[in-house]
């Protein structure tokens, strides 16, 4: 059992798009604060908090791909 959660918490560290880093380096709060923060608030509130989670990955994911280019002509 131990082994199956080491698993799933290494998933979803690897895979987890970075927001709760990218959140506390901009604001300067530790990233476990964050994390916690999020899983207390979906519990709370029915799980509004992941739809906020999931909405930030995507800003952040598309920004990154927009700062890639750096003139039309590249392409």
């Amino acid at each position: 059992m131990k082994n199956l959660i080491k698993r799933i918490q290494n998933f979803f560290e690897k895979y987890a798009f970075g927001v709760c880093a990218a959140l506390g380096d901009k604001m300067g709060i530790a990233t476990s604060s964050i994390r916690l923060f999020f899983i207390y608030a979906s519990f709370l509130t029915f799980g509004s908090p992941i739809i906020i989670y999931l909405s930030l990955a995507f800003i952040m994911n598309m920004r990154s791909h927009l700062r890639k280019r750096s003139t039309i002509w590249d392409y």
